[in-house]
């Protein structure tokens, strides 16, 4: 039997690699679990994004601290939890040793170290069965409301604009 490891589903979140991206993550991976139907695996997937997380934080140049992208995956028979650092991040040797699943370090699709954990979806499940939300596309009634406003913007609302962050589009003097 062949396995599929075809990604059916993801979600991420940017985050700035400070101590409360720890934090932020762990909503983010709790929230996100509960809307795919996947609570069992909330214990483990905070933990494991956790430690992570915390990896890239502890990394990081606190002064110029970058950012981090913190990924679900369902793929196959498992949920991987991604956290991929700021391209000019340090790549870490290995990856941690985490008791809730199988861990590795590559590169991401920008060539940014990746960290990773593999998490096995309950009861043998596959990633194709899970059964996720379905989402439409609407505008807002905010948006709708302004739907029909053109998309042009007047010239003096333009040259208010500038001369007001110090330059002029004419390179006039701004009114006081």
């Amino acid at each position: 039997m062949q396995v599929d490891n075809q990604t059916a589903q993801f979600d991420d979140l940017q985050l700035i690699a400070l101590p409360t991206a720890v934090s932020c993550a762990e909503m983010f991976v709790r929230f996100t679990l509960a809307e795919w139907s996947l609570r069992d695996l909330t214990s483990v997937a905070t933990s494991v994004s956790g430690a992570l997380v915390q990896g890239a934080v502890d990394d990081a140049d606190s002064t110029t601290p970058g950012m981090l992208t913190v990924r679900l995956r369902l793929a196959g028979g498992s949920l991987v939890v991604e956290v991929e650092r700021d391209p000019s991040a340090r790549c870490p040797e290995t990856a941690p040793d985490l008791e809730e699943g199988r861990t590795g370090v590559d590169s991401g699709r920008t060539g940014a170290p990746l960290v990773w954990c593999e998490v096995p979806l309950p009861g043998q499940q596959a990633a194709s069965a899970v059964p996720l939300p379905k989402r439409e596309r609407r505008a807002s009634a905010e948006a709708a409301r302004w739907a029909d406003q053109p998309d042009e913007v007047d010239p003096a609302v333009w040259d208010k604009l500038l001369s007001g962050l110090g330059g002029s589009p004419s390179g006039g003097k701004h009114a006081e």
